[in-house]
């Protein structure tokens, strides 16, 4: 056994280490056990009598925030204007013409018949010119105009098993 001057107490061990880990902490730098220092970067938690960003904020701007930095302004603006379609257009387009899609600065069209879909292809510039001032420059760059989607002759009396197809029924 040893000696009784050789034993240390537990607590001396303890209060021997944390000098020692404080010590450490002050080479680097660091104040242990006091307060954590503050930033004067960092904008204070409470609000003073100028306006801050933790103020209560317009939806709108928020929103129109939002859509700036997600990048979704030109996509949220070509929905607006196929919401407003038989504004943006006029009555007689609107009433043979609809917007199906809108994707890569395309906006896809379908007509209620070939020969709808030939005027509106000889109105592009028109509609592209009506587009831009309504959603800005270079958001809509071209319209593909679709005719009517037709029965297809997969199935049904018309159809010819081994044959080549819709081409095969008018000879």
């Amino acid at each position: 056994m040893p000696p009784a001057e050789a034993v240390i107490p537990p607590a001396e061990v303890a209060r021997a280490a944390l000098n020692r880990a404080k010590a450490a902490a002050r080479a680097k730098g660091l104040r242990p056990g006091s307060p954590a220092r503050r930033s004067p970067l960092v904008e204070p938690r409470t609000s003073g009598s100028g306006p801050s960003a933790r103020d209560p904020q317009l939806v709108s701007d928020v929103v129109g925030r939002l859509l700036r930095d997600k990048g979704w302004r030109e996509e949220v603006s070509v929905g607006g204007v196929v919401g407003r379609w038989r504004e943006v257009v006029g009555d007689d387009v609107a009433d043979h013409c609809t917007p199906e899609t809108f994707e890569d600065k395309v906006l896809v069209v379908r007509a209620s018949s070939t020969a709808w879909a030939t005027q509106v292809r000889l109105l592009t510039p028109t509609l592209l010119r009506r587009l831009a001032e309504e959603v800005g420059e270079g958001v809509v760059e071209d319209v593909k105009v679709l005719g009517p989607a037709g029965p297809g002759f997969g199935r049904g009396p018309r159809s010819v098993r081994g044959g080549r197809g819709p081409r095969d029924t008018w000879g």
